[in-house]
């Protein structure tokens, strides 16, 4: 079977900062062979887009030598970490960006779905940024009209459809948005971090959407998610990107192994020095360990043992209601367990200086896996500092109920519970 999708020795490179060339005949000579089709001549080869390479060079690789067949019907699955050019692979696929070198063969239609949303016109009412949206997405006017009525129903706006979208709540929106490329009719259909939208309801509705797409209709897919999940749920393979370049390409099972695998040493980092963070700097986590109930550090927690989670931080002013909120994250980006002491009325009153939290967890309810940490600090509803995958958490089985039974689950949490027979 020929393959819908064939690409060959991919890469796209990107300057950092000014265009120009610093020169009027350099500049002359780059624009003489682009409107010739030609290569720009004055590119750089070789650089990776990885910043700790060169963090002087003015080009980056956004994807480095990418060579791939996809074959029709195939829903591939496209993951690695922020920065890796998973976007950068679907813009160049979708034709918005050009590549630097490479080619790219298609056989058949292909339709984006980027970013939910794109063209609307907030003074529009939401039936006529339908007609926009579409026109947009490349839908002609006889078939946004065939499919007006089942968008509507489906983007569950049918009250507000013929308001401007001015008056929409940001999820509306979205919903409207995803409802028109939902309704796309491609070979080839390339989605982009989209089913993260919306509320629970509407997610559940847009993973069938999908899913009806690639099994019913025999469309091609190709969807890039954080979600492990979602990934795992729609997608028959997966390929993982690092700094622009293709480091596994399989079963998707073998992918996400392979992805929590290869992350594993970032549970590591050191927090001091980490930049890939939010807030204002008013409080700054500096690391984050954890203890078992002799307060001996330990790299692996048991499910049923008494653990301590030690946060140090440092704070740059002296701050009256500090809240933390930890957050113990699946593989598959689901919340798993929620610690917040401002849930328990016990916000802290933290002065300039260094200083140590103790977050205890009795009888630790997670079976064996591999989960991650998130960390969020405020103060007053204000963002002081967050980090996401803080930490990642090594846990193996122990002997929850205390009964000698090992529980060994692939999933869930456990629960201390009682049974009681009627007599």
């Amino acid at each position: 079977m020929k393959p819908i999708i064939k690409i060959e020795n991919l890469s796209k490179q990107y300057r950092l900062g000014t265009i120009g060339t610093r020169t009027l005949s350099h500049d002359l000579n780059r624009w003489w062979h682009r409107i010739r089709g030609r290569q720009d001549p004055y590119l750089k080869i070789g650089r990776s887009v990885n910043t700790d390479e060169d963090d002087n060079s003015e080009y980056v690789w956004a994807l480095k030598n990418i060579n791939l067949e996809i074959m029709p019907g195939e829903v591939l699955g496209i993951i690695g970490k922020n920065g890796a050019g998973k976007s950068t692979l679907l813009k160049v696929l979708s034709k918005v960006t050009g590549p630097t070198t490479g080619c790219i063969h298609f056989n058949g239609r292909i339709g984006s779905l980027l970013e939910v949303g794109t063209g609307f016109h907030d003074e529009l009412t939401g039936k006529e940024n339908i007609f926009l949206n579409g026109a947009i997405l490349g839908m002609t006017k006889s078939e946004i009209r065939g499919k007006l009525d089942e968008i509507i129903d489906f983007s569950g706006c049918e009250r507000y459809i013929d308001t401007p979208v001015k008056r929409y709540s940001s999820g509306m929106k979205v919903r409207l948005g995803f409802a028109v490329a939902a309704h796309l009719e491609p070979e080839i259909l390339v989605v982009d971090e989209v089913l993260a939208v919306g509320d629970a309801e509407f997610q559940k509705k847009a993973v069938g959407k999908m899913q009806d797409v690639s099994k019913n209709d025999g469309r091609t897919v190709l969807f890039v998610s954080h979600n492990m999940g979602s990934i795992e749920k729609l997608c028959i393979n997966a390929i993982i990107l690092d700094y622009g370049e293709m480091k596994f390409h399989g079963n998707v099972n073998k992918a996400i192994d392979e992805y929590i695998k290869t992350n594993q040493d970032s549970g590591n980092k050191d927090l001091s020095k980490l930049k890939e963070r939010k807030g204002n700097g008013s409080i700054k986590i500096q690391n984050i360990v954890f203890l078992d109930s002799k307060d001996n550090q330990i790299k692996i927690l048991r499910s049923g043992s008494n653990i301590k989670i030690k946060i140090s931080f440092i704070s740059k002013l002296n701050l009256k209601k500090v809240a933390f909120r930890v957050l113990i994250i699946s593989k598959e980006n689901n919340v798993l367990l929620n610690f917040n002491n401002y849930f328990t009325y016990e916000t802290f009153k933290i002065n300039i200086g260094t200083g140590d939290l103790y977050l205890t967890i009795p009888k630790f309810p997670l079976p064996a896996g591999i989960y991650f940490m998130h960390i969020t600090v405020v103060d007053n509803n204000q963002l002081l500092d967050e980090i996401s995958f803080a930490r990642q958490l090594s846990v193996e089985d122990g002997d929850f109920y205390g009964t000698g039974m090992i529980p060994h689950l692939k999933q869930g949490v456990l629960v201390e519970h009682f049974w009681e027979l009627s007599k």
